[in-house]
C-alpha cells in the first residue's frame, strides 16, 4: 500500500510537471508571436499616421483613417521630443480626467515595455514625434495563464494526494481494527479453556502455588484480549489516579526487567486525576517503558516523571539508552518503522493513536540524544 502511495505519487507530480511544461513552452511561443503582431499592428499605425500627414487635400485617405480607428486594444501615448504629452489611445478616459498623474505613470511603464516609433512631423525643421505603446489586455491575459494554471494543477494535486492519503489511512484503521478484534476473538477461546482447567487445578490444594501463578497469566491474557477488543470502538473514559495507574504499570514491568535497570517514578503530586481508558493508557505505558528497556540492552535507569500544569498533564519516560536520530522522530511512530531485528514497528504506532485520538492527547518525542537516552512526552489535557 505503501508503495503504491509513492508510486501515485510519482505519477501525479510526473504528469503535473509535464502539464506545465508543455504549457509554459506553448504559451510562451504564442505570447512571443501575439507581440510580434502588436508591434506590426503599431508600425501600421504609425504609417497611417504618417500617410495623414503628408497627404494632400485631394489624396484618398480612408484606408488610412481605417487603419488608425480600428486599434481599440493596443495602449498608445504620443509625445514629442521633450517628452511632453500630446495624446493616447486605448487607456482608461476616467481615471486620465480624475487623476492628473495617471498618463505619466502609464508612459512610464510603456517605456520599459517597448523602444518608441519615431514619427516625422516637419522634415524640414527636423521634428519628430515619438509614439510609445503597450502590451494589450489579451497578450497580458496570456502571460499570467501559466502561473493561474500553475494553481490550479497545485491544487488539483494536494486534493487528489489529500484524498489518497485519506483512504491509505482509512485503509491503514480498517486492517488494525480487523486485525485487533480478530486477535480478540482467538484468545477468547484458549482463554475459556485455561479457565476450566484452573477451575479443575483449584479442587487439589496441592496445586495452590502453581494456580495463583497461572491465575496471575491468565489475567494478564484477559487484559491482553480487553485492550484488544476496544481497537476500532470509542473507549469509555474513566477518571482515574494517574500517579497510581503508572506505579502500577513501572512495578509490574520492573519485576520483569533486568536487575541493573532501574526504575523510579517522580510527581510532586500524590495524586493526580484524569479521564483516561486505564486498559489502554496502561498498554501506552508498557509499551514505552518495554521500548526503553530495549533501547539499553539490559543496563541502565528510567525515570517517570509526571507533573501537572493548568490545563494538562505531562508524563515523561526518558531511559539511558541509544538514543534516536532527530531524523527519525516521527518516523518511529508510523506503521512498520522499527530499528529491533524482529520488531514489527506497531507499538509506539498503536501508542500514538490510543492518545492523540481516544485520549484528545499528544505523544512524541521530546528529546533524544545517541548513545545518552530518549525522552518521550505524554500530555493529556485536562
Amino acid at each position: 500500500m505503501f508503495k503504491q502511495y509513492i508510486g501515485w505519487k510519482f505519477v501525479l507530480a510526473s504528469i503535473a510537471v509535464i502539464i506545465i511544461v508543455t504549457t509554459i513552452w506553448f504559451v510562451s511561443n504564442l505570447s512571443r508571436k501575439i507581440q510580434e503582431e502588436e508591434r506590426k499592428k503599431v508600425a501600421t499605425w504609425v504609417e497611417a499616421n504618417r500617410e495623414l500627414l503628408r497627404a494632400s487635400p485631394e489624396a484618398n485617405l480612408n484606408l488610412a483613417v481605417e487603419i488608425v480607428t480600428t486599434n481599440t486594444t493596443i495602449p498608445l501615448i504620443l509625445t514629442d521630443e521633450s517628452g511632453n504629452i500630446l495624446d493616447s489611445r486605448n487607456l482608461d478616459s476616467l481615471h486620465i480626467a480624475q487623476n492628473p498623474g495617471y498618463l505619466p505613470s502609464v508612459l512610464k511603464d510603456l517605456k520599459k515595455q517597448h523602444p518608441p516609433f519615431i514619427m516625422e512631423v516637419d522634415a524640414k525643421h527636423k521634428i519628430n514625434n515619438y509614439i510609445y505603446y503597450g502590451d494589450s489586455l489579451i497578450l497580458k491575459q496570456i502571460r499570467y495563464y501559466p502561473y493561474v494554471q500553475l494553481i490550479v494543477v497545485t491544487l488539483f494535486i494536494a486534493i487528489v494526494l489529500f484524498a489518497l492519503s485519506s483512504t491509505n489511512r482509512a485503509t491503514q484503521n480498517q486492517v488494525w481494527v480487523g486485525l485487533a478484534k480478530e486477535t480478540a476473538h482467538q484468545l477468547g477461546t484458549p482463554l475459556s479453556s485455561m479457565e476450566a482447567w484452573l477451575e479443575i487445578l483449584r479442587e487439589n490444594e496441592a496445586n495452590t502455588m502453581m494456580v495463583t501463578e497461572l491465575g496471575k497469566d491468565v489475567d494478564r491474557l484477559k487484559l491482553i484480549t480487553d485492550r484488544f477488543s476496544k481497537i476500532g470502538s470509542v473507549p469509555k473514559l474513566e477518571e482515574k489516579d494517574i500517579v497510581q495507574q503508572i506505579e502500577n504499570m513501572t512495578s509490574y514491568i520492573r519485576k520483569r526487567a533486568p536487575q541493573k535497570v532501574q526504575f523510579a517514578v517522580h510527581s510532586k503530586e500524590k495524586e493526580l486525576s484524569a479521564m483516561i481508558s486505564p486498559p489502554l493508557f496502561d498498554w501506552v505505558v508498557e509499551n514505552l517503558l518495554k521500548n526503553a528497556l530495549d533501547a539499553m540492552e539490559g543496563t541502565g535507569k528510567i525515570d517517570i516523571n509526571i507533573e501537572s500544569h493548568l490545563t494538562f498533564t505531562t508524563i515523561d519516560i526518558t531511559d539511558t539508552g541509544k538514543g534516536i536520530s532527530k531524523i527519525n522522530f516521527e518516523k518511529v511512530f508510523k506503521p512498520g518503522f522499527s530499528t529491533k531485528k524482529r520488531g514489527w514497528g506497531l507499538g509506539l504506532s498503536l501508542a500514538k493513536r490510543i492518545i492523540e485520538e481516544y485520549h484528545k492527547g499528544r505523544l512524541y518525542v521530546k528529546s533524544s540524544e545517541l548513545n545518552k537516552g530518549t525522552t518521550f512526552r505524554i500530555l493529556l489535557r485536562k
